[in-house]
């Protein structure tokens, strides 16, 4: 068999161009198609994340007015738990009506808790309140108590003059004040908002407020 170098230059260049070939086909099928494979899967993500990012731009107006959507429901949750606050919110309760009386002019006297009763959505807590102090401050302590942003009903109402405070079924006698006229009982309830499902409070039943101590005089 010839050498190489015996062989004529231009048989030379043939067989250059035919190793040359050779290695060019191996090469295309197998490093470069696998590059072409890859870039053929790029591009085909690529092109999928051009249509999400399309599909997303069409919310871009939208955008502003869910935001808006989002702090008006915001607002709402927050006005709502000032109307109807969680369980925790006993002693708040307490102040919000101690406040109002010492605006009106009347003494709350007393403070007793009366078994809760708890419905789907929330739970009511009454408590039996007694108060004197003078008719029109009496008038005006119930009045600021039905605007208040927490929902409190009153009922039972029994008022009587502080000469006989037992026909209002007061539970003690107090040193009255000079200007004041007329002794009051009633029911004071007030609402707390609970989930679907709620865990079992610190008095172990689920649902129920954890127990209120009674207070004496204020």
């Amino acid at each position: 068999m010839a050498n190489f170098d015996e062989i004529s230059g231009i048989k030379q260049w043939a067989a250059l161009v035919g190793v040359a070939l050779i290695i060019s086909a191996a090469l295309y099928f197998t490093l470069f198609k696998n590059q072409r494979e890859a870039n053929a899967l790029a591009q085909t993500n690529l092109d999928a994340k051009l249509r999400e990012n399309a599909e997303l731009e069409s919310y871009r107006p939208k955008l502003a007015e869910i935001e808006r959507q989002l702090a008006s429901l915001k607002q709402q949750l927050e006005i709502e738990r000032k109307i109807v606050p969680d369980e925790k919110e006993v002693p708040g309760f307490m102040k919000m009506m101690n406040a109002e009386a010492a605006r009106a002019g009347v003494e709350l006297r007393r403070y007793t808790a009366k078994p809760s009763e708890s419905k789907e959505f929330y739970t009511e807590l009454p408590f039996e309140v007694e108060l004197d102090g003078p008719y029109y401050s009496m008038l005006n302590f119930f009045d600021n108590v039905g605007k208040l942003e927490r929902i409190v009903n009153v009922s039972g109402l029994q008022v009587a003059t502080t000469k006989k405070p037992a026909d209002a079924k007061a539970k003690h006698t107090y040193q009255y004040a000079a200007n004041e006229s007329v002794v009051a009982t009633c029911t004071a309830t007030t609402f707390f908002s609970h989930d679907l499902e709620p865990a079992a409070s610190s008095s172990g039943r689920p649902g129920q407020p954890a127990p209120v101590k009674k207070q004496g005089s204020l």
